[in-house]
This record gives C-alpha cells, structure tokens and sequence, in this order.
C-alpha cells in the first residue's frame, strides 16, 4: 500500500539511489543537497514508501519569486509558515514503481499542502519532454528559463493555487 510521508534523515541512502536512477549526473541532487533539504524544508520535502520501500519523492523550498533560479539547488533556507511560492526542485519516482501513477500522486499530495499553507503558486523548471504532463495537471509553459543546471535547457511552469 502506497503512503506519502514527510521525509526523514534516515530516507537520505534512499533519496540518493533514487535521485541517480532518475536523473544523468549533472542534474541529480547530491547527498550534501539532500541533507540540507531535509534539514531545512522538511514540511515541503515527501517521500512515497510502497510496504516500507521507498519509491519516490518530491521536494522544493518556498521561495519569494515565481521562477526557479539556480542558487536554490545549493541554498536552502526555512520555509516560511505561509504564503510564498512552492516551488518544486525535484520529483523523482523508482524506475521499477513508473508508470504506475505514482508522480502524479506525489504532485496532488505537494499541490494540497502547498494550499493549505496559503501559497501563491507552485513553479517548477522541466524539459521539454515533460511540459504536458505538468500540462494535464494544470500548469501554464511560461517558456525557456534562465536556468543553466546540468547544462540542458529548462522551461518554466507555473500553477496558480487557490
């Protein structure tokens, strides 16, 4: 049975494995990332856990703007209690778990609190290859972003919450 929890310490080999399955190098969070993400943004930090195993995650820090910009990827500071954008630097599900409807679970469980917190927006940078499935869930392709990470171009999406 598929729980969505906040992360723990504990998930951090996990997170990790996981991360480097879905991501090429030059992309995926590093361990150091990971830790002060769940140091810092636990509240908007979860983890899918299919009987016990870990098999996705989701995560991202509030931030003041509507657009991702790359200093996130390493500096991670306290949400605020509310208000703010949601921003999402990561959702990654198991190779083995995909397909099964997993990501978008792990999207509606973000979006929700991310509501009930009062925030402005949930924003996000993805690859072109993935704009309509942010697409189906509502976010509107605000185009390239100014984002370097990885070396691959970016596009910015953005879901005005309620």
């Amino acid at each position: 049975m598929l729980k969505i929890r906040n992360v723990k310490m504990e998930d951090l080999p996990e997170l990790v494995a996981i991360e480097h399955l879905c991501f090429p190098k030059e992309e995926a969070a590093t361990k150091k990332a990971f830790e002060k993400r769940i140091q810092f943004i636990p509240d908007s930090f979860f983890v899918a856990e299919e009987d016990g195993v870990l098999v996705g995650l989701i995560n991202g820090p509030v931030i003041e703007t509507a657009y991702i910009t790359d200093d996130l990827f390493n500096d991670i500071k306290v949400n605020p209690a509310s208000g703010g954008h949601q921003s999402i630097l990561g959702l990654a599900v198991s190779p083995h778990f995909q397909k099964r409807g997993l990501a978008s679970k792990l999207l509606n469980h973000f979006e929700k609190e991310a509501s009930v917190k009062k925030r402005e927006t949930v924003t996000l940078t993805c690859k072109e290859n993935l704009i309509r499935f942010y697409e189906n869930f509502g976010y509107l392709n605000k185009g390239i972003s100014n984002s370097g990470h990885g070396g691959v171009i970016w596009y910015n999406m953005i879901k005005k919450l309620k």
